[in-house]
């Protein structure tokens, strides 16, 4: 562990760096995307663990004591954002979007933050234990809140199963709570405190095998159709941007790093959540735009980096 520490830390220092041009080798290496395709749940398992062993249990223990913010943050994430533009899609876009692509964005405005969201905080000093918070309360409300919208919105053309979902999310967080306090218990405080940019360098990896996994068949459709995916890579972006600062908007009286840490959690969903709980009975387009959408996820952190440290004034 020793010897693995020093080549950890320094990816853990490279930081969001490193996490983007994950992305990138998702794209170039379409073999080792279909090789890594069925890690997507184990690394998904891995980043949760990290996420919980990064941030220390009374700061999240603070915010779960006290939680009118993150039930604020919940309410604006997963009930107040799908409403006003899920039914704005319903309305307007299914005149001039393609039915699959619809599908797609009203998935990602009414799915939770993504599982990596406490991760990027971490990676970019904000206020990780208010991310991980928030993530863990909309994941705990998707069961009820993501049929209904899917209903509503959708309608009967793919089916989300709120049992099975339930199930899955609740084996995830648990296995991954249980595995993270095992760890803190063995390691001690002092040692997870030391080894911060070490745990930073395997949040890189994960994140890493989870963005191949997500990747497969991208390239052949990038070559394809470029402008079409070009183009849902641009909506993506866009989209991530707009979400997110509205979020900081909403939020930003109370406080500078917890006001971005929310905008990343409200910028970025994780559409993997729904589309599994699809069972992957969705059309061709939502597919590629779930593709797309993870280039702003994996690259936005670094390109806000400089922004981020401004605003925040302490990274």
């Amino acid at each position: 562990m020793d010897a693995l520490a020093a080549p950890l830390g320094w990816l853990g220092r490279q930081g969001t760096r490193a996490v983007a041009l994950s992305v990138f080798a998702g794209i170039a290496l379409p073999p080792v995307a279909t090789l890594f395709k069925p890690a997507f749940t184990p690394a998904l398992a891995v980043l949760l663990c990290l996420a919980f062993l990064r941030v220390e249990p009374a700061a999240l223990h603070a915010y779960l004591r006290r939680p009118a913010l993150v039930i604020a943050a919940t309410l604006w994430i997963m009930i107040a954002v799908p409403l006003a533009l899920g039914f704005a899609l319903k309305l307007w876009g299914a005149h001039w979007l393609e039915p699959g692509l619809v599908i797609g964005l009203i998935l990602q405005i009414s799915a939770p933050p993504v599982i990596s969201s406490p991760t990027f905080a971490a990676l970019l000093r904000l206020d990780s234990a208010l991310s991980l918070a928030t993530m863990l309360v909309c994941t705990a409300v998707i069961p009820i809140t993501g049929p209904i919208f899917a209903a509503l919105l959708i309608g009967g053309t793919i089916e989300l199963s709120p049992v099975m979902l339930g199930l899955r999310l609740a084996a995830l967080l648990l296995g991954a709570a249980f595995a993270a306090f095992v760890i803190r218990r063995l390691m001690g405080k002092e040692t997870i405190e030391r080894a911060s940019e070490p745990i930073d360098g395997l949040s890189v990896i994960a994140l890493f095998v989870f963005v191949l996994s997500l990747m497969d068949g991208a390239t052949a459709a990038l070559l394809a159709r470029p402008l079409l995916m070009f183009g849902l890579m641009a909506l993506a972006f866009l989209l991530a941007l707009v979400f997110g600062a509205m979020t900081y908007a909403v939020f930003a009286r109370a406080g500078r790093s917890q006001a971005l840490a929310l905008a990343f959690s409200g910028g970025f969903r994780n559409m993997g959540i729904m589309l599994a709980a699809a069972g992957g009975f969705v059309p061709d387009m939502t597919w590629l735009y779930f593709a797309m959408a993870q280039f702003p996820i994996y690259l936005l952190p670094q390109i806000l980096k400089p922004l981020a440290r401004r605003i925040n004034g302490t990274l």
